[in-house]
């Protein structure tokens, strides 16, 4: 992997970690998650981002060729539930790497520069959540050795337009056929 740089991103960074992972979501638009995104996210993810980069309890790596970003990794140092140990983790998050610079060692680069931050910290394990399992993502994952602990589940509910909505039809629909019965049930 010659010609690569992994170092932590820092404010100047920011474009380039907005374009790095503003690519990974469309790369999955039609997952049904993450393929939701909204009209203005460029711009909120300046903010958010912006925040997170910041912010002390988390990092972001940047696998850089010459002037141009190549791959990003966040890690986020998490509180567990006192109930279960480790009390903290690395969560692994907003994990890509270009097309043109998969399968060249960047994402183990990434991981190595994140596994360092673990250990300045004392974090003894890392998580992290990938879609499926049928998609490269998921070989790279287990190739590293992580391994699939649990599922995520969605139920979309109504939002309140959907309600008031659903509530105006059918409002319209009992006046509709009240018209036509006379009014009488």
């Amino acid at each position: 992997m010659s010609g690569i740089t992994v170092r932590r991103a820092t404010a100047d960074d920011l474009d380039a970690v907005v374009a790095l992972r503003l690519a990974l979501l469309r790369e999955y638009r039609d997952h049904p998650v993450y393929g939701r995104l909204r009209h203005d996210a460029k711009d909120v993810a300046h903010e958010v981002f912006a925040r997170q980069l910041d912010a002390s309890h988390e990092t972001s790596f940047l696998a850089v060729a010459g002037a141009d970003a190549v791959g990003i990794l966040r890690c986020v140092e998490t509180f567990a539930s006192p109930l279960f140990v480790p009390d903290r983790y690395c969560y692994v998050s907003s994990v890509y790497v270009r097309p043109d610079w998969r399968r060249r060692g960047v994402l183990r680069a990434l991981l190595g520069k994140a596994r360092d931050w673990c250990a300045e910290r004392g974090l003894t394990e890392m998580r992290l959540h990938s879609v499926g399992p049928d998609t490269p993502a998921a070989g790279a994952w287990d190739a590293l050795g992580f391994e699939v602990v649990e599922q995520v589940r969605v139920l979309r509910l109504p939002t309140a337009y959907d309600t008031a909505a659903a509530t105006v039809h059918a409002t319209r629909g009992v006046a509709a056929h009240e018209s036509r019965s006379g009014g009488h049930r």
